[in-house]
């Protein structure tokens, strides 16, 4: 059978006591249970006006696509602009050059955000754009809700920390300990979740693909003159094509042509050499009536 927990009256006093205690704490700073502080990756804009006004947490993430002559040269420029930046490389891929393109190359980025429309200023210069796309997510209230939990479940750690000093009765020592217990492994997951937080914020998740001239989009032609100029792309690509294929097949027409000229060379030769006397003489004609 589940043993039931009777929290002593402390507990109840201490539990009464957490909205007066947490009032004390920033959004921006939350108390450890050691005592210490646990930066939550949000910090507060100066006062106006006397009330505190707190930055918009925003969570922006990217894709972004780019015709390059090379680019696996263009994922190493890359690399070093993000890295320059403060930045850092979460997935790299790059595929080797086939069927006469010269290779693909795709990056996830983590750039910071306060320097982002900067760093993407430099990553547009690589090559020519086909795609950008951006958005953005408002994490604001997640994160101050996630800052007064933080703080007002650590103040009730260190009350019980308190009480669990001055307690004497074994059942009130053991009661006290399991709580704490239980509040640490909360205020643990809530502080994964504020660093995890943080981490979005401050850093922009930016897919970067990197494609040759081979693999970029054709615009539509719009007008006479480009429909005139797509046409002719066209038939030099289609004749280019029939030349790959002609010269394919010349070896083996070649090949099959020397053959066929050996066997009629052979067959008129043995013509010439069967003498007038191997054929069959004429019949007799049949005596008139």
């Amino acid at each position: 059978m589940r043993r039931t927990i009777i929290i002593p009256a402390a507990l109840l006093v201490a539990a009464l006591s957490l909205a007066g205690c947490s009032a004390g704490f920033s959004p921006a700073e939350s108390q450890s249970s050691d005592g210490g502080t646990v930066n939550n990756g949000y910090e507060a804009a100066p006062e106006a006006g006397g009330e505190s006004i707190v930055d918009r947490a925003v969570i922006v993430t990217g894709d972004l696509t780019l015709t390059v002559d090379a680019p696996a040269d263009a994922a190493r420029e890359a690399v070093r602009i993000a890295e320059a930046s403060g930045g850092r490389v979460d997935a790299r891929n790059e595929y080797a050059p086939a069927d006469g393109d010269k290779g693909r190359a795709s990056l996830t980025l983590r750039l910071p955000s306060d320097s982002l429309t900067e760093t993407l200023d430099k990553l547009k210069k690589l090559g020519e754009v086909e795609t950008l796309e951006m958005s953005s997510d408002d994490v604001t209230t997640e994160v101050e809700d996630l800052d007064a939990r933080t703080s007002a479940l650590a103040a009730s750690i260190s009350r019980l920390h308190a009480l669990l000093r001055t307690a004497k009765d074994t059942g009130d020592l053991i009661e006290l300990e399991t709580a704490i217990t239980e509040r640490q492994s909360e205020l643990e997951s809530m502080q994964s979740q504020q660093r995890y937080l943080a981490d979005q914020v401050s850093l922009s998740t930016i897919s970067v693909s990197f494609i040759s001239t081979a693999d970029a989009p054709v615009d539509k032609p719009e007008t006479f003159l480009s429909g005139l100029e797509a046409g002719w792309l066209a038939f030099i690509a289609f004749g280019s094509g029939v030349l790959v294929i002609l010269g394919l097949l010349l070896p083996w027409i070649v090949f099959f042509g020397i053959i066929a000229a050996a066997v009629v060379f052979i067959l008129r030769r043995r013509k010439r050499t069967v003498a007038p006397d191997d054929y069959p003489a004429p019949p007799a004609p049949a005596p008139a009536d």
